[in-house]
């Protein structure tokens, strides 16, 4: 590991401050993710400002009944929350779906939205990565691609986001604020992360020197009937193959009057599928409706190999999680059913192939198992 500097940030102006005049400072909240990279060689920070015993707040009530969730906030404390339970049930079944209880202890709400990919050539520094060292080429793409990206992706990267929370996120429009030289800050979180584009290194639209402060999600009646599901090779400690956060609302006459949808595991960002959301509104919610819905979002998929099977399984996803918060009866809805068994999907000790697992399992504070991300 290379050698830092440390300094312990008292409130958020010293830390702001700090970033500020160290351009290749970072922020230490719970460090799940950017320390592990810092072993592997893949960050490099001059120093680090650990913000872990700053105030960022709580969990707080808006005036008009949407949340401000503070930066420091434990996942596993955000998920156990009980306004977050009843209003955004999405939002507490992504994190308890994101890896073990000992590290949603540990990871906070800021530094879960700067998570970094855990593709194996960003991972890797003996292999090429244009995200890792721009100009060496994407690996992956002609190399090992079954658990990367099909929608936002170019020829310069195929990450993806690794995260459950900000699919969440996504689907309920957050809103991600941060502080400043120049003072409070706000982007919305389409607006926060970033396609890859000419530059797959940055992540984020973050400007240099800010830090996280908190999240804000607005009241959103039709997020009290939503949900999160998630499919992944065992059913703890992996990341998703495919994952969807949605929100529905249908009237009497079964017709969908509003519609949030998002993917993970699908796209170097949280996914907000807005095409499918729009060709859904006023049509009948039936899981005919719902596939139609969830194809036309994914027609603009660029698949490789050993990822096509992602377009079928999320499809699935989409259509088992709409038919569920329409409470309808639909059968085959278990995306384990329909992956097609890629030659280069992981085996079990006996050599046969490995199944899908698909789960959505809410649970308490210190519950053990589920999968691999926080940060």
């Amino acid at each position: 590991m290379k050698t830092f500097e440390y300094e312990r940030a008292t409130d958020v102006a010293s830390a702001v401050a700090t970033l500020d005049r160290a351009p290749n400072a970072k922020p230490l909240g719970g460090g799940t993710n950017l320390v592990d990279l810092m072993k592997l060689g893949v960050e490099r920070p001059d120093l680090l400002v650990d913000v872990s015993r700053v105030d960022f707040g709580g969990v707080d009530e808006l005036p008009d009944g949407g949340l401000r969730i503070g930066a420091g906030v434990r996942n596993s404390d955000l998920a156990a929350h009980p306004l977050v339970r009843t209003r955004y049930p999405a939002l507490t079944r992504a994190l308890v779906s994101a890896a073990s209880g000992q590290l949603r202890n540990q990871a906070t709400t800021g530094g879960n939205l700067l998570q970094r990919t855990r593709c194996t050539y960003f991972m890797d520094t003996t292999k090429p990565c244009n995200k890792r060292e721009p100009g060496t080429g994407c690996g992956a793409i002609a190399g090992l691609s079954r658990e990367l990206g099909i929608l936002g992706v170019n020829d310069l990267c195929i990450a993806t986001h690794p995260g459950d929370m900000a699919v969440a996120l996504a689907a309920l429009d957050a809103v991600v604020v941060f502080e400043t030289v120049d003072g409070e800050q706000r982007l919305p979180i389409d607006e926060f992360f970033r396609e890859p584009g000419d530059d797959p290194t940055r992540d984020t639209n973050l400007p240099s020197g800010a830090l996280i402060t908190a999240v804000e999600l607005p009241s959103l009646p039709v997020a009290t009937n939503s949900t999160y599901r998630k499919a992944r090779d065992r059913r703890s400690y992996a990341f998703a193959l495919g994952s969807v956060a949605a929100a529905l609302s249908v009237d009497e006459a079964g017709l969908v009057t509003d519609v949030r949808i998002a993917l993970g595991a699908a796209s170097p960002v949280p996914w907000r599928a807005r095409k499918a959301e729009e060709a859904l509104v006023g049509s009948p919610a039936t899981p005919a409706s719902f596939a139609a819905a969830a194809q036309l979002e994914l027609a603009a998929a660029t698949t490789t190999e050993q990822n096509a099977f992602k377009v079928p399984l999320l499809t699935r996803l989409v259509v088992g999680v709409l038919s569920e918060l329409a409470g309808l009866d639909h059968e085959g809805d278990d995306p384990a059913e329909d992956v097609d068994p890629s030659p280069f999907r992981p085996t079990g000790a006996n050599g046969s192939p490995r199944r899908v697992a698909a789960d959505v399992e809410p649970g308490t504070r210190n519950a053990t198992g589920t999968d691999g991300s926080a940060s």
